[in-house]
């Protein structure tokens, strides 16, 4: 039964170590302990607001990246269209004056062709009307060549003189 019912002795000396135990814990152990427990409970809470802090910066960070991301998306495809524009321009550009150029070239060479085609006509003109004088001069030696033929002639074109 000593077992179950401590002496009167036994729980007063347990009672007053222990109260003295408390007594030295709470002024020289529990305070410390308590501001140790406080510093670590607001450390923590300064390390969470930090990484909330730094998770919001980064969240923030990405999505001026995707921001940046697309702008330079975009940049990047107006400069492809300009440079396609400036490209098709280019080539228009390019046939509108070969065109024209090879237009003038055509346009050069029948005038070429033209004064090539006159000139040779004249010279055609110039030969043939040399020609015709000089058959004519032989018909007309030929047809003239006795006294009787030039008489005859002559008064042949008095004759038509006269009627005019």
């Amino acid at each position: 039964m000593d077992l179950i019912l401590p002496d009167f002795g036994l729980v007063f000396w347990t009672g007053l170590i222990f109260v003295l135990l408390l007594f030295i814990l709470t002024k020289f152990v529990w305070k410390p302990i308590l501001g140790a427990v406080n510093n670590r409970e607001k450390s923590i809470t300064a390390s969470l607001e930090l990484a909330e802090k730094t998770m919001n910066e980064m969240k923030a960070l990405q999505t001026q990246n995707e921001n940046l991301l697309k702008e330079a998306k975009a940049e990047r495809d107006s400069i492809i269209k300009e440079a396609r524009e400036v490209a098709t321009k280019m080539i228009e550009d390019s046939k509108t004056s070969a065109k024209e150029e090879a237009d003038k070239i055509v346009s050069s060479a029948r005038e070429s062709i033209n004064n090539e085609k006159a000139a040779a006509m004249a010279d055609i003109k110039t030969q043939i009307a040399e020609f015709s004088i000089q058959i004519a001069e032989k018909v007309v030696r030929g047809e003239l060549a006795s006294d009787e033929k030039q008489k005859a002639l002559a008064d042949k074109l008095a004759a038509d003189f006269q009627l005019n």
